[in-house]
């Protein structure tokens, strides 16, 4: 499954898969019948704010204390596992 699959299933949780029941669902909206759900709501905003400032930085924290070595030792294992998972 790529990457994008996972971050699009992600941003729409609730939409149906089935092709028909999606099409009515996007119907509805654009007509006023059915409204959005937003994923943060009920949600402390405090929380959510501290969640996505972790998440923020979290990546380019790592990529610093990384050594050049050990950054290469990841990039050849992740090219890798794409290289492989072609030949299958």
């Amino acid at each position: 499954m790529s990457a994008h699959a996972i971050i699009g299933r992600m941003a729409n949780p609730k939409r149906p898969r089935d092709g028909n029941q999606l099409a009515k669902s996007i119907v509805d909206l654009s007509t006023g019948e059915a409204e959005e759900e937003n994923p943060d709501e009920g949600k402390d905003p405090s929380a959510v704010a501290l969640g996505r400032k972790g998440g923020l930085k979290g990546g380019k924290a790592r990529a610093d204390r990384l050594t050049p070595e050990k950054r290469k030792e990841i990039a050849k294992k992740a090219a890798k596992a794409r290289w492989h998972k072609d030949e299958e």
